[in-house]
This record gives C-alpha cells, sequence and structure tokens, in this order.
C-alpha cells in the first residue's frame, strides 16, 4: 500500500490503492473475529455452562441418549404434601424404623401392651380398621468407634501347652486405621474430592484428631498395598480391542520452589456396553510429569488395537504401528459450536447447518446404542454412509470459498484432515462415533482440581492415579466405591498375588456372600 499522501495519478495506482486497503480490511477482520472467538471460548471455559445443548438437535452428543431442548416451562405445581410423598419413592433398600402414633385415648381398656384404647367420647374399645402409612427420609451422622482386639491365651492343664489365636490382619501393618477408616478417606479424597486438611477438621468435630499429616501417610501406604490390583486392572483394560484414550492437566508441587508445574493424568477406558458386550467396563489412569508423547507410548507399548482419542500429537506415533486411530466427532463438533455461539446463535449460519448434519449422524447412534457390532455396521452403513459422503462434499465445497485463515477454515480442516478416522467408525460396529468415554472418566479429576491447590508432588499424583482408577471402574459396574474398597482393603494384605484379579470389582461381586453383595451395591 502507498505511504504518499499525494492522490493517485492514474486509475491503475488508484485501482492498486483500493485493493491493499481491501486486503487490509479483510485481514483485519480476520484477527477480529479470530479475538471475538478466542474471548468468547474463555468467558465460557470460565463462567460459562459446559453443556453444547443446540435446540435444533434431537440427539444428546454426551452419551448418544435422546434430547430436544425445549423452552424452560414452569414446573406444575404440586397439589399436597401427600401427591409429593407418593410421587417421591424413597430407596427401599434403606432400613425402615417404625414409629407408631396412637391417638389420645381413655384408660377404660388396654390393648396386649397396656395402652389405654378406650374412646374418648364413650369409653368403648377402639379397634383399628386400617393406618396411614407415609415416610420420611433422616440421616443419620457417621461415627468413629474403636475395635478391641482380645486375644485369651489358653493353657492346657494336662501338658501345659499354651494357645492363642493369631492376630486379626491390619491394611497397614501396626496401624491404627481400620479398612473402612481408610477407605473413607480414600473415597472422600478422590471421590468426592475433600482435601485431607478438611478431612481433619471434619474428623475433628467428632473429637478425632487426625492431622494431615497422618492421613497423606494413610493414603500413601494403601496406595502402595492397592499397587498389584491397579497393576491387574490396567492389563485386563488394555486387553480390549478397543480402548478410549484421553489426558487432562493437574497442577503439582514443585519441592524446593515454592511453585507448582503441570503434570497429566491420562486415562484409557475399555467399555464397549453401547456395543452390546456384557464385558465389565474398567477405567486405568496413569500420572506423568509432563505431557510429552513418549508417555502414553510408553503405557500402549504393548496393546493391539484402536485407540480413540482426540486430536493430540502424541498419539501420532502409535497410529504407524499395530495400533488404528478412530477419531472423535464430539472434538470435531465442537469448533462449530463455538462459531454457531459467536454467530449469536443464528440457525442459518454455516455452523447451524453444520450441526445440524452432525445431529443427524448421532440420531443414527441413539437408534443402534446397545445393538450387536454387525447390527451397529450394517445400519451407519445404510443410513450414516450417506449422510458422511453429503457432508464430505459439503466441506470441501466450503472449503474453496472461505479465507484460508478463518475460523471456519479451521473447523472445516479439522474434519477433513482427519475424515478417515472420523469415519472409520462407519465401517466398524465395535468403534464409537466419539471419545465421550474417556472425557467421562476425566470429570472427577475436573471436579477436585477446583477443590485442591495441587498435588503434592509426582508421587502423590501417582497414587492419584491408582485411587482414581479402582473408585472409576467400581462406579462403572455399579458399585459403591466406598464399600468396594473397604472391602478390598479388609482382604488384600494376605490375599495370594498371584490371584489379584480375584479382587477386581466385577470379581469380587461375582463371589461374595449375599451380605458382601448388599453392601458393594450403589
Amino acid at each position: 500500500m502507498s505511504t504518499s499522501h499525494q492522490p493517485p495519478h492514474t486509475i491503475e495506482e488508484l485501482l492498486r490503492i483500493i485493493e491493499a486497503r481491501d486486503s487490509e480490511v479483510a485481514l483485519l477482520k480476520l484477527m477480529v473475529d479470530k479475538l471475538k472467538l478466542q474471548l468468547l471460548r474463555r468467558v465460557r471455559a470460565e463462567f460459562g455452562s459446559s453443556s453444547e445443548q443446540w435446540a435444533a438437535q434431537i440427539p444428546l452428543i454426551d452419551g448418544g441418549e435422546a434430547a430436544v431442548a425445549m423452552p424452560a416451562k414452569a414446573a406444575p405445581a404440586q397439589t399436597s404434601a401427600n401427591d409429593a410423598q407418593i410421587d417421591r419413592r424413597l430407596p427401599a433398600h434403606l432400613r425402615r424404623e417404625v414409629q407408631e402414633h396412637l391417638p389420645e385415648a381413655r384408660d377404660t381398656h388396654h390393648d396386649s401392651t397396656g395402652q389405654p384404647c378406650g374412646c374418648t367420647a364413650c369409653g368403648a374399645r377402639l379397634r383399628r380398621i386400617g393406618q396411614d402409612v407415609s415416610e420420611q427420609l433422616e440421616y443419620v451422622p457417621a461415627h468413629f468407634k474403636v475395635i478391641r482386639h482380645v486375644r485369651p491365651k489358653l493353657v492346657c492343664v494336662g501338658c501345659q501347652a499354651i494357645f492363642q489365636a493369631s492376630a486379626p490382619s491390619r491394611p497397614i501393618a501396626r496401624g491404627v486405621a481400620g479398612a473402612g477408616l481408610l477407605a473413607h478417606v480414600l473415597v472422600a479424597k478422590y471421590c468426592d474430592h475433600l482435601p485431607l486438611y478438611r478431612q481433619s477438621g471434619i474428623y475433628a468435630r467428632s473429637g478425632v484428631e487426625l492431622d494431615r499429616s497422618t492421613l497423606a501417610g494413610w493414603v500413601d501406604q494403601a496406595g502402595q498395598l492397592l499397587d498389584p490390583l491397579v497393576a491387574a486392572l490396567g492389563r485386563y483394560t488394555l486387553a480390549a480391542a478397543k480402548v478410549h484414550a484421553d489426558d487432562t492437566p493437574v497442577p503439582v508441587l514443585q519441592p524446593g520452589r515454592g511453585k507448582t508445574k503441570t503434570g497429566r493424568l491420562w486415562v484409557y477406558v475399555r467399555d464397549d456396553r453401547a456395543a452390546g458386550s456384557s464385558e465389565p467396563p474398567a477405567a486405568w489412569y496413569q500420572y506423568t510429569p509432563d505431557r510429552k508423547g513418549e508417555h502414553p507410548q510408553r503405557h500402549l507399548r504393548h496393546y493391539r488395537g484402536i485407540l480413540q482419542a482426540d486430536a493430540y500429537g502424541g498419539w501420532g506415533k502409535l497410529y504407524s504401528g499395530q495400533i488404528t486411530e478412530a477419531a472423535c466427532w464430539a472434538h470435531a463438533r465442537r469448533p462449530w459450536w463455538d462459531l454457531y455461539l459467536s454467530s449469536g446463535r443464528d440457525e442459518t449460519s454455516i455452523a447451524a447447518q453444520a450441526l445440524g448434519r452432525i445431529a443427524e449422524l448421532y440420531a443414527v447412534e441413539r437408534d443402534i446404542r446397545g445393538q450387536a457390532p454387525e447390527v451397529r455396521r450394517a445400519q451407519r452403513q445404510a443410513r450414516a454412509g450417506p449422510l458422511l459422503q453429503e457432508m464430505h462434499a459439503w466441506l470441501s465445497q466450503l472449503l474453496g470459498r472461505v479465507s484460508a485463515k478463518s475460523a471456519l477454515a479451521q473447523a472445516i480442516g479439522y474434519s477433513l484432515t482427519r475424515w478417515r478416522a472420523l469415519t472409520r467408525y462407519c465401517d466398524d460396529g465395535r468403534i464409537e462415533m466419539d471419545n465421550n468415554a474417556a472425557e467421562r472418566a476425566l470429570r472427577g479429576v475436573a471436579l477436585g482440581r477446583g477443590n485442591y491447590l495441587f498435588m503434592g508432588s509426582d508421587t502423590g499424583g501417582e497414587r492419584a492415579a491408582a485411587i482414581y482408577s479402582l473408585v472409576q471402574t467400581a462406579k462403572l459396574n455399579g458399585l459403591d466405591p466406598e464399600a468396594y474398597l473397604r472391602e478390598v482393603l479388609s482382604r488384600i494384605a494376605e490375599h495370594p498375588i498371584h490371584r489379584i484379579e480375584e479382587l477386581l470389582p466385577w470379581n469380587l461381586a461375582a463371589i461374595g456372600t449375599g451380605d458382601i453383595e448388599q453392601r458393594l451395591a450403589a
């Protein structure tokens, strides 16, 4: 563009100036659009809802469940308290404590318990003709107790031989913490997201002083005890034909520096229930001090199968061997959602059209969820295949009409450059359309990250990965994580290491007695 302030002398010079200014305006517009999109993403990440439901979209992306975003309606008013009691059934497994409330009566007649049952009007005997029953949910505060182990010494009066029972096993040798207390501390920290210093304060209200350092020592020792079980869980997870994978950052304290670094928690999920499999689901977590690609390559060095993951470059080298790449449509959809929001939710925008096309693909998944792989493959090829062909042609046509540096071109490019991996699910009924199984497994980590400032060390990160593995796997199998860990910790110290798989959630529930099964039930 000319820097002279003199007017142009020819038409050609004027056209060159106009063209240069048009290019500069277009570039500035792209920069403004990019900054607006970045600001929108940051504001939504910090203050907005994480939901990505679109008003015109039928299926809910997360899990493939059907949902329609409808305008909010006022809930119908309850007509009476009795109606509310009828509608809200209390869980049947809870213990019932019966309190019978008798009306006032004269003492002219008495029932079998000696209570008066005479009519207050005439004194005649009252006869029961029915009853009204209502239920009220009450909370009984948790409490500590001390188990006093007494081992009498017995001597034979004949030969003077002395007999005494062996000392009962403890999860931590010579430790005062029982299996139930250890399980509670672990689940409170890694499932309910209560840091140890908060737990210490809660226990103090019950008159039990447990320092944070004491609790931290218990967590470390319990983690060491559970390591063989976590290793068995990892072997089971990676024995699957298909695994979901993802990672998330976690703050980790750098000893001696007074600041934190960013570590990573990786998760590998085995869950084929959506493809009609009856094999138990599992989640295996690993911690690393950084996000270098060498870490997932080490985790999956013996894996052979399908890896469903996001576009992180560290997965790339894995796909050059015996691991097949399957991409995630939820990630391909995300830039379109951001563009849709930046357009003011314009239903006529290109972003809205892209979301509509993706919604049609998810509608197919909703209908075939839980079916056998061969059924899913046939349905996808018949129904999703033509939709994918149309979408590829549409995206390719759009790419030639938009600026290469625009957010729109980036959204198009994300899908087109990964098209083979994105559409592989159409030819293989074992593969899911997205990687939400892994993302769901990291939600608890994200919640916990908001409740604590940092992990104390790399060792603490490794302990967290181990407990997250057992807690999340128990939840995936419908078990109460605390009851499961309590049962494991009460057994594992004396359990044969070559039979450690017996303590995996589904095996422990299967071989347990009725009492154990009831305790493990969620």
